[in-house]
């Protein structure tokens, strides 16, 4: 909604005045966070927020410094981040905020930076994050539902989110208290459940905003994706284009928050590759302050691992790895630095964006201009829109000619000069490499240890008459449990045809089985996410006599989403034998015996320690429900180290103990390829020298094929054409004016190199009309031949270069009708 869309007068000025009383408590007016229609309002200071999500348990310590640094030297300056709860509770009443659930010190260290935080306590937070962010034992509290006006939920929410706040209160980290917390948030996208709920669920989401209110923070509360939030809770946005796509706050004095933009789609396995491109991000968040926004979130600005078993159901291990710093931290470009300097532009703009008023022109069809004019200051910013998908346009503006290229946003911060399109990226472009770890072949042996087949009358079996629930039973302490049976058949059961054979059949409310008959594995059959349930349908070889089925039952993370969370179900519910002489055998109240995960997750084999309580002998490939280990050298420098898991099928890894994820190599996308197969080792997990390698196969891979590997973005390229803008940082704002600080604010290329690396080679140079993308560029028509010689001399042996991009540096021809003017190069980083 625009300023000139809202009512003005007293009514307004009053609202607006018990909002921020709401807010700020008996703090001093200058101390802490209020609001108005506008914008938060950060200790007395109207600010531009640009925001970015960083899971502090999606990485570790180590990492934490210069993720953060990284997201400031991006243009953000607010870090946004959910809270844990069944990290920080995982058995009731005790807590534990140590390692990488260390929430204090990530709070501090986005403090050290001097960046603001947003704390979304929840305590649901979806995330794809292993049951919403509830620990099980929640599931067990008597008679609850999650929620909703539930008396037991209640209990346990308040007490949870209090102890959140107490801490931070007690650490000083609210912006009331001189701390970095500007904003948080209770619950988490309620609309999208309420409805199941009915009356419940609205006196749920008052109980809840009221909870917030109760401990007088000094800071404002969200609720995202509920469009009814109570009182002075602030109601947020989520999704791809909420410039486009969100009607706005449900109140007046409300400013226009984005909680989620999503840089690219999280993947569960079984995906394609996800993508968004930097152009159209950056183009939904120009659209979005174009129209009054106020601070926009990227989520996830740094993804990284869910290590361990944290995932939810079928969400792969990887997590927003096209965000703008990739699983490993490293700069995605060009989305890291397009985003950068759409800030930038952003920044120019502020003072009318945040003090102006408003106005909004058609300059054509689907071509728009929204403009912040602000005469006192002599100040005005102008966005030039082209809302064509596959059009571009030339479009008069205040007696001046501007090319708008399709789908773009042109942002004029003085309402005359281009500083920024989002079509047109200036910033750099890299490619991701992964270099093969020479390893000793010593350190490269591998031994394994098949884990026991259980049957029904061995010790310590689980014994119920039909197949118990899996989520209930494991209570998530393992993916796995193990059903076994016996049955006695007599020979005229038995098929007389040597071309029939008996066939067990399983159903399944998901996510997966491996099936073993006699000992013998038969085979497995998965669900999805999209359908958990399945049914497994395999031959198998009986004998007269007892005969044996065992089961492995499988979650892939439990699930994080959706009304009664509490309800969920899986694992095996029926198993019939068909194919008999005596018709149909149904063996689901034959008796079964359960075990809980396997022998080597209970003997911790995949520790140092543990290691040694079984023998290991020497490794075979194919073998299902095997341990494999072996030991490797940490790879030196600083580079991301990874496992290729290639070779494998499915199951679980740990280097030194820590679990690097689940892999599921062998469940294929629509492209016929995995959704993952390298697996990120962070450095904290890692020693000098011997460590510690774990895999648990499930169903047979070859080990030998595993390599360590390492991840560099040392290929570096630009993409520049003379139409595009001079570069963000020739511009500044001085006493209200744009001004040039270049002599020449004509675009042109820049390249640097990572860290302290220099440019070794060039690998490819052409001014005219290359084509492709970094990487894979290719020579056009209208080559100019002496491209590579002047980049050479411009750049070799240099950390970094800066390249004109016109065409009479490079001796172009002009008059070629196919010329694009534009400047393509590939060079390559490497150590002094």
């Amino acid at each position: 909604m625009s300023p000139a869309a809202r009512p003005a007068g007293l009514l307004l000025a009053l609202l607006a005045a018990v909002a921020a009383v709401s807010v700020s408590g008996n703090h001093d007016k200058t101390n802490g966070v209020t609001y108005d229609g506008r914008s938060l309002i950060v200790n007395g200071k109207r600010e531009l927020l640009f925001s970015g999500s960083i899971h502090y348990p999606r990485s570790t310590p180590n990492m934490w410094p210069g993720l953060i640094a990284n997201a400031k030297k991006g243009g953000i300056n607010v870090i946004q981040t959910y809270v844990f709860w069944n990290g920080h509770e995982p058995v009731q009443g005790q807590y534990y905020f140590e390692g990488r659930y260390d929430l204090v010190k990530f709070i501090k260290l986005i403090q050290k930076e001097k960046l603001y935080a947003t704390l979304r306590i929840g305590p649901f937070i979806q995330a794809e994050w292993n049951h919403g962010g509830f620990p099980y034992w929640l599931r067990e509290i008597a008679n609850i539902t999650f929620r909703t006006d539930n008396p037991p939920f209640k209990h346990y929410m308040r007490k949870f989110v209090t102890k959140i706040v107490d801490m931070m209160k007690e650490e000083k980290l609210f912006a009331s208290q001189g701390g970095p917390i500007i904003l948080a948030q209770i619950e988490n996208e309620y609309n999208m459940v309420q409805a199941a709920f009915k009356e419940d669920g609205k006196r749920y989401i008052e109980w809840a905003a009221k909870l917030a209110q109760s401990f007088r923070l000094g800071v404002p509360w969200m609720m995202c994706k509920q469009h009814d939030a109570p009182g002075p809770i602030i109601n947020a946005c989520n999704g791809r284009n909420c410039g486009d796509t969100w009607v706005g706050p449900n109140h007046p004095t409300k400013p226009q928050l984005w909680a989620e933009n999503w840089t690219a789609q999280y993947r569960v396995f079984g995906d394609p590759p996800s993508q968004r491109s930097a152009e159209d991000l950056a183009y939904s968040v120009a659209r979005f302050f174009s129209k009054n926004g106020t601070l926009a979130n990227y989520y996830m600005y740094h993804g990284g691992t869910n290590l361990g078993r944290t995932g939810s159901a079928f969400v792969a291990t990887r997590y927003y790895d096209e965000a703008p710093l990739d699983e490993y931290g490293l700069q995605k470009e060009p989305k890291w630095g397009h985003l950068r300097d759409l800030h930038q532009a952003l920044k120019l703009s502020r003072k009318p964006l945040l003090w102006g008023s408003y106005s909004f022109q058609k300059l054509g069809k689907h071509i728009e201009a929204r403009v912040y004019d602000l005469p006192s200051e002599k100040a005005c910013a102008a966005f030039l829109t082209n809302l064509n998908s596959d059009k571009d346009s030339t479009v008069a503006f205040r007696g001046v000619r501007y090319f708008l290229p399709r789908h773009s946003i042109s942002i004029l911060p003085d309402c005359k000069t281009v500083v920024f399109n989002t079509q047109r990226v200036n910033a750099q472009h890299n490619s991701r490499s992964f270099i093969p770890f020479v390893e000793r072949k010593k350190s490269k042996k591998w031994v394994m240890y098949q884990d026991h087949i259980p049957r029904y009358g061995d010790a310590g079996m689980i014994h119920h008459q039909d197949p118990l629930e899996l989520m209930s039973t494991t209570k998530d302490t393992t993916d796995y449990l193990w059903y076994t049976t016996s049955f006695h058949l007599e020979q005229e059961d038995l098929p007389r045809r040597a071309d029939i054979r008996p066939v067990l059949q399983v159903a399944s409310l998901g996510h997966g089985v491996h099936a073993f008959a006699n000992g013998k594995y038969l085979g497995n059959a998965h669900g999805s996410k999209i359908e958990k349930s399945f049914v497994f349908q395999k031959p198998m070889k009986l004998k007269a006599g007892a005969n044996h089925i065992t089961i492995l039952g499988m979650t892939v993370g439990f699930p994080d989403s959706g009304p009664y969370l509490e309800r969920r179900l899986a694992g095996v519910h029926s198993i019939a034998v068909q194919g008999l002489n005596t018709g149909t055998l149904d063996l689901t109240a034959n008796g079964w015996g359960h075990q809980v995960g396997f022998r080597g997750e209970k003997l911790q084999i995949y520790t140092p320690k543990g290691s040694l309580r079984v023998q290991w002998t020497k490794a075979e490939v194919n073998t299902p429900v095997t341990w494999y280990k072996r030991y490797f050298d940490a790879p030196e420098g600083n580079d991301p180290v990874i496992v290729d898991l290639s070779t494998m099928a499915k199951g679980l890894a740990w280097v030194n103990g820590e679990g690097i994820g689940r892999y599921w190599v062998s469940y294929l996308s629509p492209l016929g390829t995995p959704t993952q197969t390298v697996y990120h080792v962070p450095r904290e997990f890692l020693k000098p020298t011997k460590n510690l390698l774990v895999i648990l196969e499930e169903s047979g891979g070859n080990p030998n094929g595993i390599q360590i590997l390492t991840v560099r973005r040392d290929d570096i390229c630009t993409f520049v054409s003379e139409y595009h803008p001079g570069v963000i940082n020739s511009w500044s704002r001085k006493e209200g004016q744009i001004r040039s600080d270049a002599e020449d604010v004509r675009p042109e290329a820049h390249l640097k190199c990572p860290g302290n690396k220099t440019i070794a080679a060039v690998s490819f140079a052409s001014f005219g009309n290359p084509a492709g993308v970094c990487g894979n560029y290719t020579v056009g028509s209208c080559h100019a031949p002496r491209t590579y010689s002047v980049v050479k001399k411009a750049c070799l042996g240099k950390t970094a270069c800066v390249l004109p991009v016109k065409g009479e540096a490079y001796g172009a021809d002009e008059n070629c009708p196919e010329t694009t003017s534009t400047l393509a190069v590939q060079v390559f980083c490497s150590q002094k």
